[in-house]
């Protein structure tokens, strides 16, 4: 009989069960988990190399159809820039290899107009998913705050460097795919955001909400059945070719939603020039794909935008049956080289 072993945070076990890298290309994808193993005061972190053999009882994992599960706690350990946990993965281009550091331009994609983008490993990308929302945190001390009970499903981010240069290297992220649902209201909202691409402590640094289906942070209501259910699958394609960030949604019974942003000027998703953002929007800055869980409902508890206060003991048993965690399972998660559009593709008209 053959046995796998497979690695759990330190702890090597003996079992029969398939590991998502037996369904899903994890060849360029490393994990980042809500856990601290290891006791060094940091989020653990799984390599592109032992990912291949790796599950995580409770935070990653398949479940009895092949869907790859990430799960995370309101309140846990978190990387040093955030106190939001997260069981998601980062993109590597690099693959397997550490030839090149995380944060080098050959493990990095960047646009057309950056003049060095000859030095990246690739120029754009294109990153297609399928999944659905099992769950998102129930509980929040200030409920009124825009990131609580929801949960960010794949991202865009861009490196933060030691020393930015003239505006770019700060971290920011040009995208966020957000589903949130408010307790109370039998469905939630699927929205992404745009960041704009300016220092930490400009008052102008600001997540710009686009809606998808139903709302987005910024209004409360219901949306009824415009609203994406809990367990329902939906798709979300980002390509990102030459300079252009285009954006497509598609659910069944909903309405295929898609959207085109530069993301070498000021001009916003609605052709409109933003003149608060940086005027070359992140032509300079080194880019990378997320996906996965990252739980949106901080447990800390300050009067800023962020931090809606979301209860959490950090003992999972506890959490989990408290309802103060989030979890997604996805279906399909592929990365590509970019691709051309087809013609006419943009903005769909899309209300809150």
């Amino acid at each position: 009989m053959l046995v796998t072993l497979v690695m759990v945070i330190g702890v090597t076990e003996t079992a029969l069960a398939d590991v998502p890298a037996d369904k899903f290309d994890l060849s360029e994808w490393n994990i980042t988990l809500p856990t601290d193993e290891n006791n060094d005061g940091k989020p653990d972190s799984v390599s592109v190399k032992k990912i291949q053999d790796f599950v995580h009882p409770d935070f990653f994992y398949l479940d009895d159809e092949g869907g790859m599960v990430f799960t995370t706690p309101n309140k846990a350990t978190t990387t040093k820039n955030t106190t939001n946990t997260r069981s998601e993965l980062r993109h590597m281009l690099r693959g397997k290899s550490t030839r090149h550091k995380t944060h080098s331009p050959k493990n990095n994609f960047t646009v057309a107009s950056n003049p060095i983008a000859k030095k990246f490993k690739r120029i754009g990308g294109k990153l297609a998913a399928t999944l659905k929302v099992n769950h998102v945190s129930v509980r929040a001390k200030y409920p009124e705050k825009a990131p609580a009970f929801s949960v960010v499903v794949g991202q865009i981010h861009a490196t933060k460097w030691d020393k930015p240069v003239k505006g770019f290297g700060w971290g920011n992220e040009p995208l966020k795919i957000y589903f949130k649902k408010r307790p109370g209201h039998e469905k939630g909202s699927v929205f992404w955001t745009y960041e704009r691409n300016l220092p930490k402590d400009d008052p102008n640094r600001i997540d710009i909400a686009y809606p998808v289906w139903g709302n987005t942070w910024l209004n409360s209501d219901d949306p009824g059945e415009q609203g994406v259910s809990l367990g329902e699958e939906f798709s979300y394609v980002v390509n990102v070719h030459k300079d252009i960030m285009y954006l497509t949604f598609e659910a069944e019974g909903h309405d295929t939603v898609e959207y085109a942003i530069n993301l070498a000027n000021a001009v916003n998703a609605y052709g409109e020039l933003d003149k608060l953002d940086h005027p070359y929007g992140y032509t300079l800055d080194f880019n990378y794909f997320k996906a996965g869980a990252y739980n949106q409902c901080s447990a800390k508890d300050d009067p800023g935008f962020w931090y809606p206060a979301c209860p959490g003991t950090g003992v999972w048993e506890e959490d989990k049956a408290n309802g103060d965690y989030s979890s997604v399972t996805f279906s399909k998660l592929v990365v590509t080289e970019s691709e051309p559009p087809r013609e006419g593709h943009g903005v769909t008209s899309a209300s809150e």
